[in-house]
């Protein structure tokens, strides 16, 4: 059976573990005692391990047959150092892994004035979080090109679930955009992701970049009103953009200067996924799986 590393175990990693099991032998690292303890509760083998302490990661070498790469970069600077740790940790052992799943985020693509964008769109991050994933993938690239990895990289927009939703954001009564100055927005449901994952492990083809989204886009203020009616909660009040700079904090502002629909025809033809959860409406209105 083929050893499979999980390097970032949080929600996709725990929603993907029901197609993997029995398919592999599952191995993942583990940061904290904690994450050891949950992993093995879990029937995945705890590999102790720091992605901010190059050393910590000795163990990861020659381990995997194939490797899920979920760990988010840094929270600062335009690097992700931690993905560099774990190539270099990976290439110090001849045995390397012969399959690379990247979960990297469709922010790569910055600001497309609501433009349609498929994989072939250059990338223009502008954001230091979106620049962090571009030099994610860049060194995924090389190290694949290097080592003979067949990469996919999956650029993924924004992740829900019913534990996912805004309803914090939307109790506060934050505001949106006024909906002539509002911005699209992109979903995939988790499960969802979770079985892009594996279809991407078994059929994507090396070096593909895969959008991983729905591909039903809306604008962000009217996904606010959709959760906000579904759970009656009131819907959030419209700002201008002038107000917003003014007001809210940079971190949400980020999301709101970015407008894209993603096209994800890719996904569907080249990994054959049937969607369980066609659209963030569909879903609410209980005809998702």
């Amino acid at each position: 059976m083929r050893k499979l590393l999980i390097v970032g175990f949080g929600d996709i990693a725990r929603r993907s573990l029901p197609l993997l099991r029995g398919r592999y032998r599952l191995f993942a690292l583990a940061r904290t005692a904690e994450r050891a303890v949950e992993l093995r509760r879990a029937g995945v083998t705890p590999v102790p391990g720091d992605l901010d302490l190059v050393n910590s990661l000795e163990r990861l070498a020659g381990l995997a047959d194939d490797l899920l790469h979920f760990a988010p970069p840094p929270s600062e600077g335009d690097r992700d150092s931690r993905t560099a740790h774990l190539l270099r940790a990976l290439e110090s052992h001849p045995r390397i892994p012969q399959r690379l799943v990247y979960i990297s985020t469709t922010g790569v693509y910055g600001d497309c004035a609501g433009a349609v964008v498929a994989e072939t769109r250059p990338v223009n991050p502008q954001s230091a979080r979106a620049r962090r994933r571009v030099d994610a993938e860049r060194r995924l690239r090389a190290f694949a090109a290097r080592r003979g990895t067949r990469l996919v990289i999956l650029r993924v927009p924004g992740i829900y679930a019913w534990e996912r939703l805004p309803l914090a954001r939307l109790r506060a009564g934050t505001p949106a955009l006024c909906a002539d100055q509002d911005a699209f927005t992109n979903h995939i449901h988790g499960d969802d992701l979770a079985r892009v994952v594996l279809a991407a492990l078994h059929r994507g083809r090396p070096g593909r970049v895969y959008n991983a989204s729905d591909g039903q886009w809306m604008r962000m203020g009217d996904y606010f009103d959709l959760v906000a009616d579904h759970f009656g909660l009131p819907r959030p009040p419209r700002i201008p953009r002038g107000l917003a700079a003014q007001t809210l904090p940079e971190t949400l502002l980020s999301f709101m200067r970015e407008s894209r629909r993603i096209d994800p025809e890719r996904m569907f033809r080249e990994l054959r996924v049937r969607l369980r959860y066609p659209s963030v409406a569909e879903t609410l209105a209980g005809r998702g799986a």
